[in-house]
């Protein structure tokens, strides 16, 4: 299907605000599913080395028998 200018493009002939919209959202899905495992594995990373400052900073617990 070939289109006669840019602007024809964009309108597809009433239709071009549904098709870019659906386009605009599965970009956005994408994007996400792409960042989120780099969020997450901060997140985990981040988590870890607070556990660990308190593991340090807390006083050895001496067990009595």
């Amino acid at each position: 299907m070939q289109f006669d200018s840019v602007a024809a493009l964009l309108h597809m002939d009433g239709h071009g605000v549904f098709v870019w919209s659906v386009y605009g959202v599965a970009a956005v899905i994408l994007l996400a599913l792409l960042l989120s495992p780099g969020q997450r594995k901060r997140q985990f990373f981040k988590q870890q080395a607070m556990l660990l400052r308190r593991k340090q900073q807390s006083p050895p617990q001496t067990q009595v028998e």
